[in-house]
């Protein structure tokens, strides 16, 4: 599936997150089809801002970008939203694992207050439509897979929690005040740009540096996983969509034990990667699995990219990283 959208030829985005991995991914691959994109992001330091500014140095090649750091839990996102057609919302405290105890206060802050605060303000703004960056983790230990859009939301994490609440802002927004936005559910996003706390991340790395890969579980418990491009075409052509409304899975196809993927990174590099067992971690799902066939229907949205060639990607980045001493 190509680009090939019904928006103007020159649209103005408005992309919050645009630091991070999927944002600036989606960014620039707006930026390459000539359209115009705002970017905001508030540089938090959850993981190195280098890596970001790396993000970013892509971006400012071309003179249609403008940025600003900003956060939207307390900046005046009314003056970010002038003259904006379509907003994509990425920005979010991401990790489920760190999302326990104390730090929870952040992601009610980055995951909540600041979406809110977005919604409120769009509804004020001819906007065409809003994409609301989800994640499967809204689901929990689904009953079923492939899992629908109409299986129950039951997180297992306050990540998970945080990112529902998200959704069910969209929702209230959509039916109360009748912005147009869509969620798009994303299942185990990997590829070039992934955070360095991400597990495709930390095992290449590790690989590359003849360090054992740590594993947590027995590695038998599987994922859908999703190039980072497969999503980014699914974001463009949602958003651009006139039948892409509500809530929608975003998956890779292939449902994989993390065994399967730990052997095909060890044939992408051509060399046994060792592991080293550790217990399972709070707020870690067993499964996950995605139908997207609601997404085919509405707007044509078939993933394209197989794990090897994903894994080949980003070990080329990761390496690029390394020489670069990132």
């Amino acid at each position: 599936m190509g680009l090939v959208t019904n928006m103007a030829a020159r649209s103005t985005f408005l992309v919050t997150g645009c630091a991070g991995f999927i944002g600036s991914s989606t960014a620039l691959a707006l930026l390459r089809s000539g359209h115009h994109v705002r970017g905001v992001d508030r540089m938090s330091n959850y993981y190195d801002t280098r890596l970001k500014e790396k993000n970013l140095r892509a971006l400012r090649q071309y003179p249609e970008f403008e940025f600003a750091t900003s956060d939207l839990a307390d900046t005046d996102i009314g003056s970010l939203l002038d003259g904006v057609d379509y907003v994509m919302h990425f920005a979010a405290q991401a990790g489920v694992r760190s999302s326990w105890g104390s730090e929870f206060e952040v992601y009610v802050r980055d995951n909540v207050l600041a979406t809110q605060r977005l919604f409120e303000a769009a509804t004020g703004a001819r906007i065409k439509k809003v994409l609301y960056a989800s994640s499967s983790s809204v689901y929990g230990n689904a009953p079923d897979y492939p899992t629908t859009e109409q299986s129950p939301t039951r997180p297992v994490s306050p990540y998970g929690v945080t990112k529902l609440a998200g959704e069910n802002l969209a929702l209230l927004y959509q039916q109360n005040y009748g912005l147009p936005v869509v969620c798009l559910r994303y299942f185990t996003v990997y590829g070039p740009r992934q955070r360095p706390d991400m597990a495709f991340h930390r095992f290449i790395r590790a690989a590359l540096t003849i360090v054992p890969i740590r594993v947590f579980g027995d590695g038998t418990q599987t994922r859908d996983f999703t190039y980072v491009e497969d999503i980014v075409t699914a974001n463009i052509v949602a958003t651009a969509s006139s039948d892409a409304a509500g809530i929608f899975n975003i998956g890779g196809g292939h449902r994989l034990a993390l065994n399967e993927v730990l052997d095909t990174l060890s044939d992408v590099l051509g060399s046994h990667v060792e592991r080293e067992i550790d217990p399972e971690q709070p707020g870690d799902v067993r499964d996950t699995s995605a139908d997207t066939s609601s997404a085919f229907r509405a707007f044509g949205y078939e993933p394209r990219t197989s794990l090897e060639q994903g894994l080949r990607a980003e070990v080329d980045w990761v390496r690029e990283l390394m020489r670069e001493g990132l």
